[in-house]
């Protein structure tokens, strides 16, 4: 029925890429066009030849559509209808009537009717802002209209410089049609098709209003939509993110930021999909449970708790050790869990039974942080370690887990290790080997650039004197120099240099059981190291910038990587490959953490945003605001996964519930810093610092939202917070640098 009607020769039908029901594809618009045809040619819908025009059957299909309730294949029909002529040819993308300037006009006025739509559309329509602009401007350029194109990019570029701003940077120099066959970040959108939810009310009023403009510019408009973006229509009733209240509450929010299944995949912002793939929702089965023990480790450890509960029986109310093991700490082979035959470690030696005892002990002694009580936050102490006279000098700290040790990577290309509680630190060498006397205090020099990152090795506080040692014996650093070090804590010497990054590491950490570590450099690439391999086992290379932040998952079997490409990539360590992508902060990643659990994942910028990724679905659960420009540097996770406690730029250390409220619009405005006085939940502000404004009425500073999320926030003078952690026991420990 698709042939040519009887008794002409017939306009062909051009094939739709409608997604609307089965029974409107090729077959309906046939069979019209056959009857148009034997009407004959009296009406004013007729070709020269007795045929029905392709624009008035269009026309007569979406009445049709129109009436039975399709609205979502009529907009499409719409889209697809406004690039053809009469007789279904489609038309030159190219402005040539008006020249490239219809971009820049139909683009001013889709964003002043957008400025000008109902508050609950607003957020999500301004999100197509962003792919309009880049995809008009590489229209302009590859049409080769070099003035067009630069007053183009010039007018609009100031709406996307905070949130885009890498990317700006990148297009801002073509002008000229090679360049976007050559231009990295222009390939990047050429090839693929960009992304975006839109609830179907917002997206049907957007196609109207094209349609109204089109000899404004709006027609290019919907080409551009047409052929570069990947609009995915949502009822409000099936999606919560779309819903009324979702969107009412976007609509008040101070900043707005993007969904973390917008955009193109691999590249900000995009989805927990690390393939082409967006929007399928196929994702990577993730093995979250904990490494199962090793055998032998296990029947070792339960001898010696039960050996421990004879000598010294819990009290009345109290888990045996034994109990506490069976309940919360031992780990078994399970479907959830990583093989260890996957992740080689090596066997377990005393030491190693006398940590996951002492371990269990903690466990079962710890400050419990069960979460709000009545809406109040649980009480939680912080203990900050503050450095005088550094001259900004240290660039990082770290605090050994037995809480006994301290770090500070220095400026000047040596670190320097504090006893915390002011012993002397004493070495295995005897003085006839040139060791120096006993301090409180040792430095380790052997780089030949500034320190970065450093890192003690895993450890424990033991009162046991006949135990073996559970203290940390190695230290890693990275530096300027493109070179991990590995320092031994007995020796206090350099026992391994780790070449094989290209340009100066910005951070290491060692994984949770001490034999592996990882990296992250300026070459764009985080590595995964052992100690007992002078080369790495691993290069994880996908961000488009600097690797600046890397952490392991618990079980090991995963590691994060964050980058200033605003990304958060999740690496599977036996296979190499990536397997979520985690796009949506608007700033630099500085920190990252994974929960305890296992299940969760916190990223922080440097623009102050904390957010929450649920790993199994690769979905974002919450953002959580409070700190002040600058940058987030430390996170860290209570033993329960309950409690989230971060340090920055701000100077403060800031205590979060992670299952508490998220309603961005009922945060307090409070001012960025503060001095000396704390800062319950959200009910109080700083008084001193640069908060709210000055005593001559003058506004000092910027203002800054507080999500309900935050329990507490405990300013410092003026010292900004490098570490920030939760110990075993849930007490949190900081350090930081004053700088008068």
């Amino acid at each position: 029925m698709s042939g040519p009607p009887p008794g002409g020769t017939g306009t062909p039908v051009p094939r739709s890429s409608s997604n609307g029901p089965p029974n409107l594809g090729l077959a309906m618009p046939s069979q019209q066009q056959a009857n148009g045809a034997q009407l004959g040619g009296t009406g004013s819908g007729s070709g020269p030849n007795g045929n029905m025009s392709q624009q008035n059957l269009n026309s007569i299909v979406i009445e049709y559509l129109s009436k039975k309730g399709y609205s979502r294949t009529e907009a499409m029909l719409r889209m697809e209808s406004a690039n053809q002529d009469a007789e279904g040819r489609p038309l030159h993308s190219r402005s040539d009537e008006s020249g490239g300037s219809k971009y820049g006009r139909a683009f001013d006025i889709l964003r002043r009717w957008i400025d000008e739509n109902l508050e609950i559309y607003k957020p999500e329509l301004r999100r197509i802002l962003w792919p309009i602009f880049v995809y008009s401007f590489l229209n302009l350029v590859a049409d080769f209209y070099p003035k067009e194109s630069h007053v183009f990019f010039s007018t609009f570029k100031g709406i996307f410089e905070k949130e885009h701003g890498n990317d700006l940077r990148a297009l801002e120099p073509m002008s000229l049609p090679e360049h976007v066959l050559d231009n990295p970040i222009a390939k990047i959108y050429r090839g693929s098709k960009y992304r975006l939810c839109l609830s179907t009310v917002a997206f049907f009023n957007l196609i109207q209003f094209l349609e109204s403009k089109e000899k404004e510019g709006g027609a290019a408009l919907i080409s551009v939509i047409q052929n570069f973006m990947n609009i995915v229509t949502v009822n409000r009733a099936s999606d919560e993110r779309h819903s009324l209240a979702a969107m009412l509450g976007r609509a008040y929010e101070a900043q707005e930021f993007p969904n973390e299944d917008e955009g193109i995949p691999g590249h900000n912002p995009g989805s927990a999909n690390t393939d082409g793939n967006a929007g399928l929702g196929v994702l990577t089965k993730l093995k979250l449970g904990p490494l199962p023990m090793e055998p032998e480790l296990m029947s070792d450890v339960q001898a010696e708790l039960e050996d421990e509960d004879l000598v010294n029986g819990p009290v009345e109310g109290q888990n045996s050790l034994v109990q506490e093991f069976e309940q919360h700490i031992k780990r078994e082979e399970s479907e959830d869990a990583p093989n260890r035959n996957d992740l080689p470690i090596p066997p377990s030696v005393a030491r190693d039974v006398a940590m996951e005892v002492q371990k269990v002990k903690e466990n079962r002694d710890r400050f419990k942080i069960e979460g709000r009580t009545g809406g109040v936050g649980p009480g939680v102490s912080v203990t900050m370690f503050t450095f005088h006279n550094t001259f900004d000098s240290i660039n990082c700290l770290d605090f050994s887990q037995d809480n006994l040790l301290v770090a500070a990577g220095m400026q000047e290309s040596y670190i320097r290790v504090w006893s915390l509680e002011g012993k002397a630190i004493v070495s295995a060498l005897p003085p006839s080997l040139g060791d120096t006397q006993p301090s409180s205090s040792r430095r380790l020099i052997g780089h030949a650039g500034p320190i970065y990152a450093v890192s003690f090795s895993p450890s424990i506080a033991c009162s046991d004197p006949t135990a073996p040692s559970t203290g940390p014996r190695y230290l890693l650093s990275s530096s300027a120099d493109k070179t991990v070090r590995l320092w031994s804590l007995d020796t206090w010497s350099c026992l391994v240099v780790y070449k094989g990054h290209d340009h100066p590491v910005w951070d290491v950490t060692w994984g949770p059981f001490g034999h592996y570590f990882l990296t992250g450099s300026h070459d764009k690439t985080a590595r995964l190291w052992s100690t007992d391999h002078i080369s790495c086992l691993r290069i994880f290379a996908k961000h488009d910038q600097d690797v600046d932040t890397v952490c392991f998952h618990p079980n090991c079997a995963y590691v994060f990587t964050g980058s200033c490409d605003k990304t958060v990539i999740m690496w599977s360590v036996s296979t190499g490959s990536s397997v979520r992508m985690f796009t949506g902060h608007t700033g630099n990643i500085t920190s990252l953490a994974c929960s305890p659990s296992g299940k969760i994942l916190a990223s922080a910028d440097d623009v102050g945003t904390i957010i929450l990724w649920d790993l199994g679905p690769g979905r974002l659960l919450k953002r959580m605001r409070g700190h002040g420009k600058g940058g987030i540097w430390s996170i860290s996770w209570s033993v329960e996964s309950t409690v989230l406690v971060s340090g920055g730029a701000d100077g403060t250390v800031r205590i979060w519930d992670v299952v508490g409220p998220n309603d961005a619009g009922q945060g307090k405005v409070v001012g960025e810093g503060g001095s000396g006085v704390k800062i319950e939940g959200i009910g109080q502000v700083g008084a001193q610092g640069s908060a709210g404004v000055t005593g001559t009425g003058k506004k000092k500073g910027k203002d800054v939202v507080v999500t309900p999320d935050q329990i507490s926030a405990f300013p410092t003078k003026k010292s900004p917070v490098y570490k920030a952690s939760f110990t075993r026991q849930n007490l949190v420990v900081a350090g930081g640098a004053y700088l008068p």
